[in-house]
């Protein structure tokens, strides 16, 4: 691609992957990430690779309320905003990178055929949601689409997406790996990523506190909250003996970079247990994913989506 190209992005997993897909050389010799204004976990995102120096082309945009007029890169397909602009400006081409557990949902509905709405896997959505995701889903088969994940992807799936017409590109953070080490990681032997999961109805907290404890009393804890985390939870678990919160404004793969083979890290379902298998296995660091036992599952969390969110590879 010739020129300069835009990547719109909603996360700090999003801006880091949009990062990633411009060093692999899919964006274009100039890209503008640009970072949705008014979250303050991707103005953290933004400082630190800042601070690291991006790869050479690649601008870090200033924050803003609306995305650019053209976009090439993008994280969140399922985004009612995102799939607006794309029937309002006819790409010609999309490239979406990572989005965590999301981006497997599009590449099963993606594989599913044009027919398949792009809507959240707990959506519910109304009549008028459903026909844009619709029409969203037709507007991508109109268009030349590749999805930039480092999420293991089985073969079958991978291959359905790649007969659908779809590119399906492939990385290893190595951007991320080339850069030197964070000097600032956590003391404690064992680090516990936070989830989403509770604030979202989906485990019991009481449980999940329980789990907490339990862990902290065999050993001190470095507790990184996830992005979602509720602020009244995320306090409740700095006030448990032996637990030490860290503010994670950062993700998780930018943060815990520096971590030492005789540490690990704990983590519920979350697509984090890849990205940091990639980067830290090398080193000798284990990232062990937890199975949800089923007494934590609240009646919230059907069946199908408990499949969906422990799909994720461990």
């Amino acid at each position: 691609m010739v020129g300069q190209a835009s990547a719109w992005v909603e996360s700090p997993l999003q801006m880091l992957c949009a990062v990633e897909a411009h060093h692999a050389g899919l964006l274009g010799p100039v890209t503008t990430v640009v970072p949705r204004a008014g979250l303050r976990a991707l103005k953290a995102t933004r400082a630190e690779l800042r601070s690291l120096g991006p790869p050479g082309g690649l601008v870090l945009g200033e924050p803003r309320e609306r995305m650019p007029r053209r976009v090439l890169a993008v994280g969140d397909a399922f985004s009612g905003r995102v799939q607006v602009r794309w029937l309002a400006s006819w790409p010609g081409r999309v490239v979406i990178v990572d989005d965590g557990l999301a981006t497997l949902r599009l590449l099963e509905l993606l594989a599913a055929g044009p027919s398949r709405p792009l809507l959240r896997a707990r959506a519910e959505p109304s009549v008028p949601r459903a026909a844009l995701g619709l029409a969203a889903a037709l507007r991508l088969r109109l268009s030349r689409v590749s999805v930039f994940t480092a999420l293991d992807v089985d073969d079958k799936l991978a291959e359905s997406v790649r007969a659908a017409g779809v590119e399906l590109v492939r990385h290893d953070f190595a951007w991320l790996r080339a850069q030197p080490p964070s000097p600032y990681g956590p003391a404690e032997r064992t680090v516990v990523l936070g989830t989403s999961l509770v604030r979202n109805g989906l485990v019991h907290r009481g449980r999940y506190l329980r789990w907490l404890t339990d862990l902290a009393a065999r050993e001190p804890l470095a507790y990184y909250p996830h992005r979602r985390e509720d602020p009244v939870d995320v306090a409740l678990i700095g006030e448990l003996p032996g637990v030490t919160v860290h503010d994670a404004g950062a993700p998780a793969e930018l943060t815990l970079r520096g971590l030492r083979p005789d540490q690990r890290v704990l983590s519920l379902p979350s697509t984090a247990v890849t990205s940091l298998r990639v980067l830290l296995g090398p080193r000798g660091v284990a990232v062990e994913p937890v199975d949800v036992p089923d007494d934590w599952w609240t009646s919230r969390a059907a069946p199908a989506l408990r499949s969906h969110l422990t799909g994720v590879p461990g």
